[in-house]
């Protein structure tokens, strides 16, 4: 496992877990699984990807605007624990 925090946001990512990249963002009390795809975080194509699914919109949008910033170093977290 490897994780990062930015902006207090904890991304954490899983060396057991599929493909595609992604990453587990946690910010108050939310967690919200966010997928790269080319070089752009976007919230994960599966069910689920926000729990609770209630969580304020404005801490989603946070935990999804920070990986966005951050999109280049949580991709290179994603391969080193993936490689």
């Amino acid at each position: 496992m490897g994780s990062l925090t930015f902006d207090g946001v904890w991304f954490s990512i899983y060396s057991f877990d599929h493909p595609p990249p992604h990453a587990h963002g946690k910010y108050a009390g939310i967690e919200v699984i966010v997928e790269f795809v080319d070089g752009v975080a976007i919230i994960a194509r599966r069910s689920r990807p926000i729990n609770p699914p209630n969580a304020k919109r404005s801490d989603v949008k946070k935990v999804l605007q920070t990986a966005s910033k951050h999109a280049e170093l949580l991709m290179k977290l994603w391969e080193e624990t993936h490689g």
